[in-house]
């Protein structure tokens, strides 16, 4: 990179790190530092989770696979179909979360069911994503250390240096309000690339290379991307991880009052797709670029088993092809991307240890409360870092393993909160008897049938524990009645996720697999 992109690309860090700052000096209270008072806007709150899910992961493994991997292509806007459908679901499921007035997510469980499920869930969310943070982390590092020509130590240093910092100072607000910057960085970025790119090749070019659909495909055979599992398990998989997973949910908690909440789900519902359907043209573009400037491949550089790393065809172009200055306004985005996925898990980790585990347990004092979460957002994210510099000593698949691994509880803890939200009383043995079910049940699919997409396991972990819950509460002799919903969701709000969802799933009927002609591709 030419000195220019490097002078972009401090002034943006020194930048968030000034935001922080000043951001900082308006808490108060452990409340502001994860809620923000309650005083953002819905559209900021609704950003930021929109930033959260669409990282650095997604806009470098997307075009990879969508233009560089053998019947790709949009099948995998397929995930997609299932985003608005989710969020009609959990505006039902997430407004009573919302008026109990939590922090945690998980205090909800034990209002409902008891400390044990509290303890259970939070812990179970902690685990996975604290682990996840340190892929993630692992991930974004070694992409900067190819483009950035720096020692992997240097790229987690560059990297998570500048997110604890500002995460630590500014909390909630300052994280929120740096994914909205960073979202708008990253619209930028592609929606640029996307017309350079059809300058060279032309709009049609992106398109020449699909093939039929795969309706048919229900994901029993092998194949993770079939139609039906990414819609029915993506449909259970995001609700879990936007109603179940601290990182996600706590945007809603922060909501200004119910009809807030609703927006932000709704908003999410809507505005995420544009962004990932961008993504994937990207991919087709580059795709058809490659096939026009059959060189463009020989400069892809090559991963640790010594074949081409597809999954570096975004950064590869921009350093190619992009004229000084706008490189590191690209890079910026990047770097951005990244920052707006480990931010949120970082504030969520902590929400959740000083909520559900610090405040119970060792009852620091009022002043003391935003000191210590201060702390323990630090702590967070020390382990992020080392547990980043273990994650290839681990496994080389471990990607992979973590989307599997959160699949195998996704379902149980979907169970989890609909039982204590949408039911009066349950016990909360029948409750936790049903979650470990749930677990069990995965696991031994995922022993004797794996050729059955992990996808499926968000539905069968969800069904197993509902019925064993069920079985136990009503062999107990437990009474059943749904609980009552003081604010029912609007019928604007659903009937417009649900024209979404049409309209996302006629987009991936048309174009759902994609025969890449660039001169090589993935297996």
């Amino acid at each position: 990179m030419a000195l220019i992109d490097w002078i972009v690309m401090v002034a943006y860090l020194a930048g968030l790190f000034a935001l922080a700052v000043f951001l900082g000096r308006r808490q108060v209270s452990a409340k502001d530092y994860f809620l923000a008072g309650n005083k953002l806007s819905n559209g900021a709150l609704a950003a930021s989770t929109i930033a959260t899910q669409c990282s650095t992961n997604s806009l470098l493994g997307a075009p990879a696979f969508v233009g560089f991997t053998l019947g790709g292509g949009l099948l995998w806007l397929q995930y997609e179909l299932a985003v608005p459908l989710a969020m009609a679901a959990l505006i039902v499921l997430m407004v009573p979360a919302r008026q109990a007035g939590v922090t945690s997510i998980y205090e909800i469980l034990e209002q409902r069911l008891g400390v044990a499920s509290r303890r259970l869930a939070s812990a179970t969310f902690l685990v996975f994503r604290g682990v996840a943070t340190g892929v993630t982390v692992y991930g974004v590092a070694l992409v900067l250390t190819s483009v950035l020509e720096i020692s992997y130590g240097w790229a987690v240093v560059l990297l998570m240096g500048v997110t604890v910092t500002y995460d630590i100072l500014g909390g909630l607000r300052a994280v929120v309000i740096s994914d909205l910057i960073q979202l708008v960085l990253l619209v930028v970025t592609v929606l640029v690339s996307l017309f350079l790119l059809a300058d060279v090749t032309g709009w049609q070019a992106f398109f020449d290379n699909r093939t039929d659909t795969l309706v048919d495909d229900w994901g029993l055979t092998g194949n993770d991307y079939g139609f039906w599992p990414m819609l029915i398990g993506g449909l259970f998989l995001y609700m879990a991880y936007y109603g179940c997973d601290q990182s996600q949910a706590q945007r809603v908690l922060a909501a200004d009052n119910d009809a807030g909440a609703q927006r932000i789900l709704l908003l999410n519902g809507l505005l995420r797709f544009p962004l990932v359907f961008c993504y994937c043209l990207l991919g087709l573009g580059l795709a058809a670029f490659a096939s026009a400037q059959p060189e463009f491949i020989a400069r892809l550089p090559l991963n640790s088993a010594g074949e081409v790393n597809f999954n570096m065809v975004f950064p590869a172009y921009v350093l190619n092809y992009f004229a000084p200055g706008f490189v590191g306004l690209v890079m910026v985005g990047l770097i951005a991307a990244a920052m707006s996925s480990i931010d949120t898990a970082l504030n969520s980790l902590s929400a959740a240890t000083m909520e559900d585990f610090v405040k119970p347990l060792a009852s620091p004092s009022q002043s003391a409360q935003l000191p210590c979460s201060r702390l323990v957002t630090l702590c967070w994210g020390l382990f992020a870092v080392l547990f980043s510099f273990q994650v290839e000593a681990i496994a080389p698949t471990i990607l992979e393993a973590i989307n599997k691994v959160g699949s195998m509880v996704n379902g149980p803890l979907l169970a989890l909160f609909s039982m204590a939200l949408l039911l009066d009383r349950i016990s909360e043995r029948a409750a936790v008897a049903g979650f470990l079910a749930g677990v069990g049940a995965n696991g031994l699919i995922a022993i004797w049938a794996p050729s059955v997409s992990w996808l499926w396991w968000n539905v069968s972990g969800l069904g197993v524990a509902l019925v064993v819950a069920a079985a136990i509460h009503t062999i107990s002799g437990g009474l059943w009645r749904l609980a009552e919903h003081r604010y029912p969701p609007r019928k604007a709000t659903v009937v417009a996720l649900l024209f979404m969802a049409g309209l996302i799933a006629l987009i991936c009927l048309g174009f759902d697999r994609y025969a890449s002609s660039a001169p090589a591709l993935l297996d």
